[in-house]
């Protein structure tokens, strides 16, 4: 029977002990996306320069400072999930992928580890925060911006094995 390992037998929170894990390779990666609209995307590209690529608005270069908002978050993601171990981060990183046909933003980051828990949660948060400071850097033009589709699409190692979204129904 499945249970939910952050719940113990009289249904109190708790936090899961694993000191009896195995220190292993973890890896994980999640993803999400900024409908920001083609006003904001617009002016993003073309109302502060567009430079080598590089997003700008009047706050700066607003994946620069998205991309470093994530990695941030990836660090102190034990201070803000109540139950999350506080791991060594081995790497983190978060990309951009500009959706012009959509006016959107697709972030991923990637969150690397050796030890006895995943970083799933560390991903999470880390795409997350990129996404909040994209709306945050852009709110001025437009609030009319949606986050969306935040998921775990990748990860590796641990008890449990691989994962990749979508295939969990069919391994049941």
């Amino acid at each position: 029977m499945e249970t939910f390992t952050h719940i113990n037998e009289n249904g109190e929170a708790i936090m899961v002990d694993v000191s009896e894990k195995a220190v292993t390779k973890r890896e994980a990666q999640a993803e999400g996306i900024i409908t920001v609209g083609a006003k904001v995307l617009r002016l993003l590209k073309c109302g502060s320069g567009e430079e080598g690529g590089v997003l700008n608005s009047p706050k700066g270069d607003v994946l620069a400072a998205a991309r470093i908002a994530g990695i941030m978050a990836v660090k102190r993601t034990s201070d803000i999930i109540p139950l999350c171990h506080p791991l060594f981060i081995s790497k983190a990183s978060v990309d951009f992928e500009v959706l012009e046909e959509t006016a959107q933003i697709r972030a991923v980051c990637t969150v690397k580890t050796e030890g006895k828990t995943g970083v799933e949660m560390e991903a999470l948060t880390g795409v997350s925060a990129a996404l909040l400071t994209i709306y945050d850097m852009c709110k001025a033009v437009s609030k009319e911006m949606v986050l969306s589709d935040i998921h775990l699409a990748a990860k590796s190692g641990g008890r449990s094995g691989a994962f990749v979204f979508g295939q969990e129904a069919v391994r049941g």
